[in-house]
């Protein structure tokens, strides 16, 4: 299986990580931001390096809109796996021209109330999961799989 994991660098980088035993077992490659915190952390990956910064920065969301088709062209992964945060939405709304089926981890400081970025993947997710079970209310058919860290 070929996985493809893309989410921003800090916290939502160290969700990813700590879910190596999953995808540690597949093929796969990594889009993120160009910052020294995700070159250090994954100098052993095959990493794509996203348009920076995300956050409320339009030009850099259409420049990630054709970045993340492009790898998606390159990669053909069979999932592609995130804990957000904006990175998410270029590659979750194409993932399905590709063939692939998206999964989305609500980060962990998603307790009672639901992050931009979860709102907006929401309906392209084929696997929405969240790590408190309050947070179900928000997302109909989200599975709870507790707190991954």
């Amino acid at each position: 299986m070929k996985v493809l994991i893309a989410c921003s660098s800090g916290g939502h980088l160290t969700q990813a990580l700590a879910l190596r035993e999953w995808w540690g077992e597949h093929e796969r490659s990594w889009a993120t931001f160009p910052v020294e915190d995700a070159r250090s952390r994954l100098a052993e990956e095959k990493v794509y390096e996203i348009h920076y910064p995300t956050v409320r920065n339009l030009p850099n969301l259409l420049k990630n809109f054709a970045l993340a088709r492009r790898v998606l062209a390159a990669e053909r992964p069979d999932i592609v796996f995130s804990t957000g945060a904006a990175i998410a939405l270029p590659f979750f709304t194409q993932a399905r021209l590709f063939g692939a089926r998206t999964v989305y981890l609500e980060p962990v400081d998603r307790i009672t109330s639901p992050g931009l970025s979860g709102r907006l993947v929401y309906p392209f997710a084929d696997e929405f999961l969240v790590q408190w079970e309050q947070m179900r209310q928000f997302y109909p058919g989200s599975r709870n799989v507790g707190v991954v860290l």
